[in-house]
């Protein structure tokens, strides 16, 4: 019998696995990731239609239905991972109202959303809800999703905390222009009196973007948009931020985690 000085092709083979793993694994790269199957979701549109019945209808005859469109998402490889998805993406995880409760309150008369990324590991979406009581409202919530684990993404795990000063600054400098152009616009207004100009005026000079808001952010193929909701009531929403800031990834290079998920826009 005799002994070969060089490994057999299946050794060869086991240890190049090996090798790659560790790669994977000094890198930062999380392997549960690795399927590119599970860069993105799978999402099913479906429809439903409310019809509310009994007092309701004949208190308000004009909102007997309510249209919801809601995302059924599949197509991820880890059953943990996407659990975690669809508990983010439950109807009642999303407004706090279940379809029940829908069905039982006249103000919905419609639920819908839109995907704004769908890929390299992120889903983000933003679901909108409009209704009427005493006058029409609407209301969003947004979701940035890593798919890897099925948890929201969070301004520190893809933003270097050392830097979250800086970077909210930032934010606060594009923000703190379009609070200036909102306030000329306040005392401009023919249809605001003196007080109701001051009022909204000294309500836009007190608000700042700060680091406690760098954790709701849009993320797209192009860079991040970081949000912000001011919150202001009917009568004066016309004066409302937009509360919507892009900063492209060369940008916000400074700020990133290189082994975080937006690095890779930057490869």
């Amino acid at each position: 019998m005799s002994l070969s000085l060089y490994p057999s092709p299946r050794a060869r083979c086991f240890g190049l696995v090996i090798v790659s793993i560790l790669l994977c694994l000094s890198s930062g790269f999380d392997i549960r990731a690795a399927s590119l199957s599970d860069s993105r979701l799978t999402v099913s549109r479906r429809r439903i239609v409310i019809v509310r019945s009994g007092e309701l209808v004949k208190r308000f005859p004009d909102r007997k239905k309510a249209i919801l469109y809601y995302p059924v998402v599949s197509g991820l490889s880890s059953p943990t991972a996407l659990k975690h998805v669809r508990a983010l993406l439950r109807l009642k995880n999303i407004f706090d109202y279940s379809l029940d409760e829908y069905r039982e309150d006249t103000w919905l008369t419609e639920f819908n959303y839109e995907i704004n990324y769908n890929d390299r590991y992120i889903f983000d979406i933003t679901f909108t809800q409009e209704g009427q009581a005493a006058y029409p409202d609407s209301q969003s919530k947004h979701f940035a999703i890593d798919l890897r684990t099925g948890k929201l993404i969070k301004a520190s795990d893809v933003f270097v905390t050392s830097q979250f000063a800086a970077l909210a600054k930032l934010v606060n400098d594009k923000f703190q222009s379009e609070i200036r152009e909102l306030i000329k616009e306040t005392k401009d207004s023919p249809n605001l009196d003196v007080n109701e100009g001051t009022s909204i005026a000294e309500a836009l000079s007190d608000m700042k973007f700060e680091i406690k808001n760098l954790d709701d952010f849009s993320i797209g193929p192009k860079g991040v948009t970081f949000l912000y909701d001011a919150g202001f009531p009917h009568a004066i929403e016309a004066f409302e931020p937009e509360g919507k800031y892009f900063f492209s990834y060369a940008e916000l290079k400074p700020y990133l985690k290189s082994d975080g998920l937006l690095w890779q826009f930057l490869q």
